[in-house]
């Protein structure tokens, strides 16, 4: 089974919706044949790497609230993510753009640790206040996964995966994509939101029986017949 998630790296619902799909896969006895791949997505491509304003003023802007009134909403949403055990300290957050975050986890993809990175990163922002927009940030943490630094610094001083973070993007503009954490399963059934596990647990078991039930070809004629076929690589 595959699924796909778009999601950005500082989206909270991201961090929380990607916890609930886990949990509900550890209930569900055929995790080990689900592949995960992370798409990117960016809120805001043309956020500021360094903003004057934090967090809280920066949510109270957009939606157009008091400061306090956006401090507010982002306490509701660190109750939210302890429910699923991740712990969210938006008092230390560190907004920024997050094109740099996702190269490098397509980078990452190139060595199959594309899940280790988002994970990373997620926590990195959330949990642990870090800069995910600056280099030497972002090389600490790809260190941390086994990657060789000089490496990474030489991706994030490019252009290298930029290309990905837009394609990515735009495949999701193309199959109606217009929130995020948004989860895709064997390209065929989608889940938009952070949803309860139950939901997740119903889909995975949903495509799964679909999978089990899918017509096998059965061979009618055993025995061989008298026209030409190939068999063994060789042809007669």
């Amino acid at each position: 089974m595959k699924i796909e998630i778009w999601s950005d790296v500082v989206c909270p619902f991201c961090y929380i919706g990607k916890r609930r799909l886990e949990q509900a896969m550890n209930q569900f006895d055929h995790k080990e044949n689900i592949e995960i791949h992370f798409r990117s997505f960016q809120l805001d491509s043309n956020a500021e790497k360094n903003p004057e304003q934090d967090i809280h003023q920066l949510l109270a802007t957009k939606y157009g609230v008091t400061y306090e009134e956006g401090k507010q909403m982002n306490s509701n949403m660190a109750e939210q993510a302890k429910g699923v055990g991740l712990e969210f300290n938006f008092d230390q957050v560190i907004p920024t753009n997050t094109e740099d975050a996702h190269r490098l986890s397509h980078y990452a993809n190139k060595q199959n640790k594309m899940y280790e990175m988002m994970e990373r990163l997620m926590r990195a922002y959330f949990t642990e206040g870090k800069d995910i927009g600056d280099h030497d940030v972002l090389g600490d943490l790809a260190e941390e996964l086994g990657f060789k630094r000089d490496e990474v610094m030489e991706v994030l001083g490019s252009c290298k995966h930029k290309r990905d973070v837009v394609a990515d993007q735009q495949d999701a503009v193309q199959i109606g994509v217009q929130g995020v954490p948004f989860f895709v399963f064997n390209e065929k059934y989608a889940v938009s939101g952070a949803q309860p596990i139950e939901v997740f647990k119903d889909v995975l078991n949903k495509v799964h029986e679909e999978e089990k039930s899918k017509p096998q070809i059965q061979v009618l004629n055993q025995k061989k017949s008298n026209t030409e076929y190939c068999d063994d690589d060789s042809c007669r």
